[in-house]
């Protein structure tokens, strides 16, 4: 069987029983791969609990600069595979000596560079969070080190195997759809004013200095229970609130976004957008605030971006307030607007068809997702563990999944600069602006150094 036609029917069917056997277990040996985990929080755990499940890993090692993740992911461990893997609180540490096979990297957004970068030059193959770095020139350091190491580097967009995305991919590219002209993508949730966090003291099982790394340091403010939720439902920083403070993420757009501009991109065949404008602001959410005594996120509460390509144009829309979902259909997903219809690919409900031609049926197609996260995380790494068998590049090989990184990280770059931005897509340029190239990178705080590409 064929890479392809093991795609199709496994994601067709859309369960882990209908995968290939030796999908599931070692390899032909008996021989597990050594497998560790840099990033013990929750979503860490996800990924985590799906690779025990596949039968093929023995998990050697953990990393995580707060203490108290290790005890919930031990937890998970007992219950997959009941093995006692060593704890760390240094990923180059744990990688001189797990002597690892197989890396999981799920930690906040600031942090994918440098331990996927460490993680393949030691010789394992690495499956990192999306999106895959914080700046494009991170993202272009940790393709260059997945080619020049020869390693297999799957990124986190599970939607790339999900059998409702498979068949709706297949469904436009078949023609159905007609000619495409247009392609929005949305996220929309509920949210309000905030009201700003005051500095805790740091718990004393937290590095707080390493979780920051080479971002800023701030203050810390997390825990508090007075806090409102932020935009992911959590409060403060860490843990989980990070993705709307801009040190350490890139906003809805940095998180949401990826998953469909990478459909997007998925679908039509594209590589990159041409030109990209983006506006913005917290005109609900309010002010940011950062003093050393309280703050608030400072990542936009809605964004509006176009990003021009040669043949159609794609807009993109958040917002974190008016979570009514009014809106047809869910509250996330992109529609693909054709000169036969509306295709809307989402996620909970699946996708649907509105056909132009009023005589023809509208058709849907539910989704077949995985429990306890409603993904397909499973499916994904199927073809992580297939393509480290075959030397294959992954469904979601890291660069792919960099373009469409790239979207957002341009969509917020000219959201920061005030200024429509033209896409040197081959040369990773913006041409004719160097003060917005500038911000093709950032500087690491001391004692950091940013990856060369």
């Amino acid at each position: 069987m064929n890479r392809r036609s093991f795609l199709h029917s496994s994601f067709a069917a859309g369960a882990l029983t209908a995968l290939p056997f030796s999908i599931r277990a070692a390899d032909k040996t008996g021989r597990k791969f050594r497998t560790v985990l840099i990033g013990c929080g929750w979503w860490g755990n996800n990924i985590l609990r799906e690779a025990m499940a596949s039968g093929a890993c023995e998990i050697v090692a953990l990393c995580d600069v707060d203490s108290r993740q290790f005890e919930p992911t031990l937890a998970n461990i007992r219950a997959g595979t009941g093995e006692t893997p060593k704890l760390y609180k240094d990923y180059r540490e744990l990688l001189a000596e797990a002597k690892a096979d197989i890396a999981i990297i799920g930690t906040p957004d600031h942090w994918h560079a440098l331990p996927m970068i460490a993680a393949v030059k030691a010789g394992a193959h690495v499956y990192v969070e999306k999106p895959i770095g914080h700046t494009v020139m991170e993202g272009r350091a940790m393709v260059n080190a997945a080619r020049a190491t020869g390693r297999v580097v799957q990124v986190g967009t599970h939607r790339r195997v999900s059998p409702h995305n498979v068949s709706g991919r297949d469904f436009i590219r078949s023609g159905k759809l007609g000619e495409l002209g247009m392609v929005k993508c949305f996220v929309n949730y509920g949210g309000g004013a905030e009201n700003p966090l005051p500095t805790v003291d740091v718990p004393k099982e937290l590095d707080w200095d390493t979780w920051c790394g080479p971002a800023p340091l701030r203050p810390f403010n997390g825990g508090d229970p007075r806090s409102p939720l932020d935009g992911a439902g959590n409060r403060g920083i860490h843990p989980r609130g990070f993705r709307n403070y801009l040190d350490y993420a890139n906003g809805t757009m940095g998180d949401w976004g990826i998953h469909w501009f990478d459909q997007v991109l998925w679908v039509t065949g594209e590589k990159y957008p041409k030109r990209i404008f983006s506006t913005g602001g917290r005109p609900i959410a309010g002010p940011a605030v950062a003093t050393a005594h309280e703050q608030t996120t400072d990542a936009p509460d809605h964004q509006l971006a176009t990003f021009a390509f040669e043949k159609f144009n794609v807009q993109w829309e958040h917002r974190r307030f008016a979570g009514n979902n009014a809106d047809k259909g869910e509250s996330v997903g992109c529609y693909f607007y054709g000169t036969k219809g509306i295709f809307h690919m989402g996620w909970l409900k699946g996708w649907t068809f509105y056909p132009t031609d009023a005589k023809q049926p509208t058709i849907s197609e539910a989704a077949q997702l995985n429990q306890p996260d409603s993904q397909n995380i499973r499916e994904l790494w199927a073809d992580f563990l297939q393509a480290i068998r075959t030397g294959t590049k992954p469904v979601a090989d890291i660069g792919e999944v960099h373009l469409a990184t790239n979207m957002a990280l341009l969509g917020m770059l000219s959201l920061k600069h005030g200024r429509s931005l033209e896409w040197d897509g081959e040369k990773e340029r913006i041409v004719g602006d160097e003060a917005a190239n500038k911000l093709l990178r950032r500087a690491y705080r001391k004692g950091w150094d940013y990856p060369v590409s």
